[in-house]
């Protein structure tokens, strides 16, 4: 994939603040939008707000997004100075409710932003500062009033995800897995649906090296996918520099090994389950994390492997069978099986910090940053680029 994020986003930013998103699901399952949370490494980290702005602005251009900033300092910042796109801010309660932000809370409305409250106010709030916010978010089982929507924040698990939405919940903020998949009691035998196992075979194929011909008459069984595929191919995040317009011109162009990538892809986003479309959201933005880390790696091999082990590492959720039975008839690379069946290998330290930005934990952020000798700025351009690339390419 070339490289077609903004200038903005570049180099190493915002060093003093750990980044982590997570999905906004409806109700639907649809995803209605990105959180992003911004936690200051240390209470007197200085943070450049301008800096700040300038990526958010590069990373969604139409604004619309949920920023959830911790620590007052930064809060205050992004209140009194907010993007200038429709921006969804989250403002803890006690803030909402101190006299010396209500004019800045009030101009966020009248700037076409909005607040999102965080918690139940101990008393009801001044109108001009209630008007500000639509919706609140609780954690799971806190009730919310009848005025105002309730978004759960803190979500982990395809159980947990029901259970709020079943307690009157409007949308959550998480994560539909929470561990590796494991089949309910009584389950069934899953099988691999018949769309995703002409991706499977193709990808076997093309593993195995067979001929241009072989490999159409495998795509033709579905043409949905190869439409998908070279939507993919021409997409801005691929930025190949002429139009693809077959299946065939593409393996030209590509070659077997870099098509790999793209089946891959194509499999971890052909579910047409909509319960799925979260578990697809997060698998796309870890394949395109994991491919950033790589990008100072001088082997492209390698770079490739690790956008598949990112894709690959929620695809016993989405398929619903073990990684250890999956992967006896998906073809990938051995350090790929490492990560996913044996959690260990060279791209583990790697998959675990997407996990610890995933799940917002700084603990577990800094443990496995020092691990791979990254520093915070480093993540936050890789997480902001790989943000920006998965919004191109939905």
């Amino acid at each position: 994939m070339s490289d077609s994020t903004p200038a903005a986003l570049d180099h190493a930013l915002l060093p003093g603040v750990a980044l982590g998103y997570a999905p906004v699901i409806d109700r639907q399952h649809a995803i209605a939008g990105t959180r992003l949370t911004l936690i200051p490494l240390r209470a007197d980290a200085p943070v450049d707000h301008a800096e700040l702005l300038g990526a958010l602005a590069a990373v969604w251009p139409g604004g619309g997004e949920l920023l959830n900033p911790q620590g007052e300092a930064l809060l205050t910042a992004l209140i009194s100075q907010p993007p200038a796109q429709p921006t969804q801010i989250e403002v803890p309660a006690f803030i909402a409710a101190d006299p010396a932000h209500a004019a800045a809370l009030a101009a966020l409305k009248a700037a076409g932003h909005s607040g999102v409250l965080k918690g139940q106010p101990q008393s009801p709030l001044p109108a001009e500062v209630a008007a500000v916010f639509k919706q609140i978010v609780l954690e799971p089982g806190q009730a919310a009033g009848a005025s105002v929507a309730a978004m759960h924040a803190g979500v982990r698990g395809a159980a947990a995800v029901e259970t709020s939405f079943k307690s009157g919940a409007t949308a959550v903020i998480g994560w539909p897995m929470d561990g590796p998949y494991e089949a309910a009691p009584g389950a069934t035998k899953s099988d691999i649906p018949t769309d995703q196992q002409v991706i499977v075979e193709l990808m076997s194929r093309v593993d195995q090296g067979e001929d241009v011909e072989r490999l159409e008459q495998t795509l033709k069984r579905d043409p949905s996918l190869a439409f998908k595929l070279l939507r993919y191919l021409n997409s801005a995040a691929f930025g190949l520099p002429v139009e693809v317009s077959s299946f065939r011109h593409a393996i030209m162009l590509l070659g077997y090994a870099r098509m790999k990538r793209w089946l891959a892809l194509l499999l971890t986003t052909a579910s047409k389950d909509h319960s799925m479309r979260p578990i697809m959201y997060g698998a796309l933005r870890r394949g395109l994390l994991m491919e950033e880390f790589a990008q100072g790696m001088s082997d492209r091999e390698q770079r490739d492997e690790m956008f598949i082990c990112g894709l690959f590492s929620l695809l016993d959720h989405m398929l619903k069978q073990p990684f250890e039975k999956l992967l006896q008839s998906i073809p990938v690379p051995e350090r790929v099986r490492q990560a996913l069946v044996e959690g260990s290998g060279p791209y583990q330290p790697y998959l675990d910090l997407v996990r610890a930005v995933e799940a917002e934990s700084v603990f577990d952020y800094r443990e496995c940053a020092e691990a791979l000798m990254l520093g915070a700025g480093e993540i936050n351009a890789c997480v902001l680029r790989a943000l920006h690339k998965a919004a191109q390419l939905e």
